[in-house]
């Protein structure tokens, strides 16, 4: 008899003790940080959006978002703050690759895992780099670009911030797709930043300077938008082709801005912040996961513009 109550209490025991772990092991909080290099940009507005809004469907993540206002100082000292208060993973997408690339790599050290969204710093220490192929879409750019001119023609590139690798991938992709052109030139080239004021400032510059332009390039949409206001503001918008990058939905998106005739075409070029989440969940839960995701991009012109509204 004593015999069948010992066993009956070690199970007891062993239960509640099993129990207890489950419940512990369900209820379990992470804390994620999310430093963003801006959210001045409508595109990386949308980007924190899609994290807040995937974040949500998971109780058991806790997301917490800084802005760096473009600012490499305040992205480090973000970074920094979210080391301090010992955050269970690091989404971060780099102002600029290089200013940057240290305190990843001390995040990483420390053993906090680090997905790198959408810009690239210059080291291999991070878990997972998620982005579209900045090359891929310069590329298809350049050649679209080289069609609508038929290959000739004066452009106009505006830069994003030139520290970052988006910008420096879109400038060698376009080269890429313009190469087999001699008679496409770039006359003009200045950093915008990836802010459509400074689009709308340099184009001014440049209509100044130049009595032919036939394209400009801007290695975002709200740039190439601002460009477009400055040449329509100028009486000389009808002279010129306007492509931009980014591709996204809504009234203020690049898609709608070619269904109004404002841009010519735009390339989708995906935030990744649903992707982004998902990943730090497996990644949590210990599961493998591939050290670079692509996202997938496509052309966006008169053609097809409705479907990416």
């Amino acid at each position: 008899m004593k015999l069948v109550q010992d066993f009956f209490l070690l199970f007891t025991i062993y239960f509640l003790f099993f129990s207890a772990c489950q419940q512990q092991s369900e209820s379990k909080k992470y804390l994620i940080g999310f430093s963003q290099c801006n959210s001045s940009e409508p595109w990386r507005e949308a980007m924190n959006q899609e994290l807040q809004k995937e974040a949500a469907n998971h109780p058991e993540l806790e997301l917490i978002i800084s802005d760096a206002q473009q600012d490499n100082s305040k992205q480090v000292a973000d970074v920094e703050n979210f080391i301090v208060k010992e955050i269970d993973l690091l989404i971060i997408s780099p102002n600029e690759a290089q200013p940057l690339t240290a305190i990843v790599e001390e995040a990483f050290t420390k053993g906090i895992p680090v997905i790198v969204l959408d810009r690239k710093i210059l080291s291999d220490k991070y878990t997972v780099f998620i982005g579209a192929d900045n090359v891929l879409i310069g590329e298809a750019a350049g050649k679209y670009a080289a069609a609508l001119l038929e290959g000739k023609g004066n452009i106009v590139e505006i830069w994003g911030l030139k520290g970052s690798t988006p910008a420096q991938e879109r400038h060698a992709g376009f080269m890429k797709g313009i190469a087999a052109y001699p008679e496409i030139q770039i006359i003009y080239e200045q950093d915008g930043a990836w802010l459509r004021r400074k689009g709308l400032e340099i184009m001014e510059n440049a209509l100044q300077r130049f009595e032919k332009i036939d394209l400009v390039y801007g290695h975002n949409d709200p740039m190439a938008m601002g460009a477009y206001i400055a040449a329509k503001n100028a009486n000389r918008n009808m002279e010129m082709y306007f492509l931009g990058i980014d591709g996204l939905p809504g009234a203020e998106g690049g898609a709608q801005a070619v269904l109004n005739g404002e841009l010519n075409a735009t390339f989708l070029y995906p935030s990744g912040g649903k992707e982004a989440i998902l990943i730090a969940l497996k990644i949590l839960h210990d599961e493998t996961v591939d050290k670079n995701i692509t996202l997938q991009t496509a052309t966006i012109d008169s053609s097809n513009a409705k479907k990416f509204i």
